[in-house]
C-alpha cells in the first residue's frame, strides 16, 4: 500500500494502471509506425501520438476505475460482470473516437485504423481482467502478511484478508510468549520454537500486523519487532491494518489515543476555502445539467401522488447544527403519520413506483443542490441524519459525534463503499467509513468518492 494525499492506494493498482497506460500509448504508437513505416517515424510524430494516446489512456482508465473494473470478480454477480464489461467497452470506444475527433491523426495516418486497433487492445485487456489475470508478474502482487497473535482480534484481522484482498498471503500467526487466552480454532500457528525474527526471515515476510488482545504487561517484543520493521518490513497495528485495506476506521480496533496522537482529523483554511469554491461552482454546474431530469421528475411525481412534489426534513450537520435537507418526495404522504421516525428499508411499503426508479436512480437526492449551494452541505462528505436517530446513535456507538466535524454531503466515502443503511448496526458500519473520511479527507479522496458515485449510480448498486 501507498499513501496518496492521505489516502491509501495498492501498489498492485498503481503498477497495473501504469502497465495499462503504457500498452494503451503504445498501441497507438505502433498503429502510427506501421501506417508510415518506420523511417518516417520522428519525434515529433512520437509526441503528437503520446498525446493522444495519454489522453485516451486517462480517459478509458477512468471509465473502468468508476465503474469497478478492476474489483474482484468474485465479488461481483456474473450480471454485474457481464454489465460492467459492456459499459466500460461502449464508453471506452466512444472516449478513444471523441478523442480522435477532436485531435484527428493527420494524414498520412488514418484514425480508423488507430480505433481499431485501441478496440482490439481495449478488448483483450477487459477480458484479462474479468478473467481474474493480470498482466503483472505474480512477485509483484503478492504480500507476503504474518498476524501477530492468536486470539480473536488475530482471527478479525485473518477473516478481513481472505475475503477482501487476494494479494494477500497470509504466512500464519505468531503466539505471543504472555498470551494467556487459547489460541482461536482454524489458525495456522507458525512460533513453535522460534523467534519473531527468525519466522519473519523463514518466511520471507512483508508486513506484521500486531493483533494481541493485550498489549500492556510485555506481550510484544518491542526489540524484535523493532528489529524487522529496521530489515525492511512493515509493523502495523489492528487499526492502521484496517485503515488501509478496508478504508475504514475500525471501531473495535480503535482507542481515543490512537485518534488523538495519530496523523488526520486536519481541517485548514486553505482546505475549507478550496471544498467551498468546489462546492459552490460544482452544484451550480451540476443543476444546470440535472435541471431537465428534475422536471421530469417533478412531473411524475405529481402525476402519481400529488404535490408537495420536494420533502423537507430536519438533518445533522456541521458541529451539530440542524438545517432543512430537500429531496424529491418518494414516500407515500402520510409515510409517518404515526409521528415515529424509522429508517427507510429493503422493499419498503411506503415508497411508490416513480419513487423507486428516482431512488434507485439517485435522482430523489438532487435537490439537495441547493442545500450544498446554500452551504449546509458539501458534495463530499457523510450522509446527513435525523436529530431523533443521531440522538440515538451518539449513545449507542462510540465515536459517532465525530462524523459531524466535516459538513454532511451529497454522496461520501460510506455510500460509495456500504450499502444503504436501515439499522443501528448499519450505522455502526457506515459510521467506520465515515471516520475514515473525516481522518484522512483530501480534494484527492472527494475526487475518488465521485468517480465511485457515477459508477453506483451507473450500476444501481446499493440502492433502496
Amino acid at each position: 500500500m501507498v499513501k496518496i494525499f492521505n489516502h491509501y492506494l495498492r501498489w498492485e493498482s498503481i503498477l497495473q494502471a501504469l502497465v495499462y497506460a503504457a500498452l494503451i500509448v503504445g498501441t497507438l504508437l505502433a498503429t502510427m509506425a506501421w501506417q508510415v513505416g518506420g523511417a518516417a517515424f520522428n519525434g515529433a510524430l512520437l509526441s503528437s501520438g503520446i498525446i493522444r494516446g495519454g489522453l485516451i489512456a486517462i480517459g478509458i482508465l477512468g471509465v473502468n476505475f468508476t465503474l469497478g473494473i478492476y474489483e474482484s470478480p468474485g465479488n461481483l454477480t456474473v450480471g454485474q460482470v457481464r454489465a460492467r464489461a459492456v459499459l466500460s467497452f461502449v464508453l471506452s470506444m466512444a472516449i478513444a473516437g471523441i478523442i480522435l475527433m477532436l485531435l484527428p491523426l493527420n494524414t498520412p495516418y488514418h484514425n480508423e485504423q488507430a480505433l481499431l486497433a485501441l478496440l482490439i487492445m481495449v478488448s483483450a485487456m477487459l477480458i484479462m481482467r474479468l478473467l481474474g489475470n493480470s498482466l503483472l508478474p505474480a512477485s509483484y502482487r503478492r504480500q507476503r502478511v504474518l498476524v501477530y497473535g492468536t486470539g480473536s482480534r488475530a482471527c478479525v484481522v485473518t477473516e478481513s484478508l481472505m475475503k477482501n484482498d487476494p494479494s494477500i498471503e497470509l504466512v500464519g500467526h505468531f503466539r505471543g510468549p504472555q498470551e494467556r487466552d487459547p489460541v482461536a480454532p482454524g489458525l495456522n500457528v507458525v512460533s513453535a520454537g522460534k523467534t519473531l525474527t527468525e519466522v519473519v526471515a523463514q518466511y520471507n515476510v512483508n508486513e506484521i500486523v500486531v493483533a494481541v488482545n493485550e498489549r500492556r504487561g510485555g506481550s510484544m517484543p518491542l526489540r524484535e519487532l523493532l528489529d524487522c520493521k529496521l530489515q525492511g518490513v512493515q509493523v502495523i497495528d489492528l487499526a492502521t491494518h484496517f485503515e488501509k485495506l478496508l478504508g475504514q476506521v475500525h471501531l473495535e480496533a480503535v482507542s481515543a489515543g490512537w485518534l488523538i496522537f495519530g496523523d488526520g482529523f486536519k481541517q485548514g483554511m486553505l482546505r475549507s476555502v478550496v471544498k467551498r469554491l468546489f462546492d459552490i461552482v460544482g452544484s451550480i454546474v451540476l443543476l444546470l445539467l440535472a435541471a431537465p431530469v428534475m422536471l421530469v421528475a417533478t412531473v411524475l411525481v405529481v402525476l402519481e401522488s400529488g404535490l408537495p412534489v420536494f420533502y423537507r426534513q430536519e438533518r445533522v450537520g456541521l458541529n451539530g447544527r440542524t438545517f432543512e435537507v430537500i429531496k424529491f418526495r418518494s414516500m407515500r404522504q402520510d409515510a409517518e403519520k404515526d409521528g415515529k421516525p424509522r429508517w427507510a428499508g429493503a422493499g419498503d411499503a411506503r415508497v411508490t413506483r416513480v419513487g423507486k426508479f428516482i431512488r434507485k436512480t439517485r435522482i430523489d437526492e438532487l435537490p439537495q443542490l441547493l442545500c450544498v449551494l446554500k452551504g449546509d452541505m458539501s458534495l463530499v462528505g457523510p450522509r446527513p441524519e435525523r436529530p431523533y436517530f443521531v440522538e440515538r446513535l451518539t449513545t449507542d456507538i462510540p465515536y459517532y459525534a465525530l462524523r459531524h466535524g466535516v459538513k454532511p454531503g451529497l454522496t461520501g466515502w460510506a455510500q460509495v463503499r456500504y450499502h444503504y443503511g436501515a439499522s443501528v448496526k448499519d450505522a455502526e458500519q457506515k459510521l467506520q467509513y465515515d471516520l475514515y473520511y473525516v481522518k484522512n479527507h483530501s480534494w484527492f479522496l472527494d475526487l475518488i468518492v465521485l468517480f465511485e458515485t457515477v459508477g453506483v449510480v451507473l450500476t444501481g448498486k446499493g440502492a433502496q
